[in-house]
């Protein structure tokens, strides 16, 4: 009985500490999705393993002058990859936070990717920002040879490679924060959604 009356307290406390946790992560996401979301820039793009910012234009993706180019057209893979950079701004007077996200990539409203940042992203409230990379990879090929994003992803490869004679890109990114509650995860109603143009000067951070 006596040890009952001392682990009822300590049991309590435990209790309560876990509710307050549980509450302090919906209203730190709850904050984040009041934040303003942009995309920066972006850096290491690669296609087929080359330097998309070396290219002027898409004419100097010669298949005889980059043989994985040649074997990518072949196999019908040819990979894209790049690290997007996202900047958070905190309007509020509460912390934005969270401790794990989904997110999605589209390009000319096709999903090209999806993936996950398990990594804390806090932003101070009053104004405070944050840069949070989120990785992209795609398989190009269908890009080039899709009706529906072969326009789409002419313009962004031209943008990624600060040609100034194209127009701009249409990019969007879905944020799904997760929240931890005990040993479960709970994701956050609905999605964050960033919808940009993006220039050559966004996408090389000018």
């Amino acid at each position: 009985m006596r040890k009952l009356l001392f682990f009822a307290p300590l049991l309590a406390l435990v209790l309560t500490f876990s509710q307050c946790s549980v509450n302090r992560q919906i209203s730190q996401a709850k904050a984040l999705g009041d934040c303003k979301f942009n995309i920066s820039s972006a850096d290491s793009v690669y296609l087929s393993g080359i330097d998309v910012r070396k290219l002027r234009n898409l004419e100097d993706l010669n298949p005889m002058r980059y043989p994985q180019l040649a074997a990518g057209l072949l196999s019908k893979s040819i990979p894209l990859s790049a690290r997007i950079n996202v900047d958070i701004t905190n309007p509020t007077n509460k912390v934005a936070a969270i401790d794990q996200l989904e997110y999605k990539i589209l390009l000319a409203e096709q999903e090209l990717f999806n993936g996950f940042v398990n990594q804390r992203i806090e932003v101070t409230p009053g104004g405070g920002t944050a840069r949070v990379p989120v990785k992209l990879n795609a398989n190009a090929y269908q890009l080039m040879t899709d009706d529906k994003t072969r326009g789409a992803f002419t313009d962004l490869i031209r943008n990624m490679s600060g040609s100034d004679k194209t127009k701009p890109a249409k990019l969007t990114i879905k944020i799904k924060p997760t929240l931890a509650l005990g040993n479960k995860k709970v994701d956050y109603p609905g999605y964050i959604t960033i919808d940009q143009e993006v220039t050559n000067k966004i996408l090389l951070g000018n």
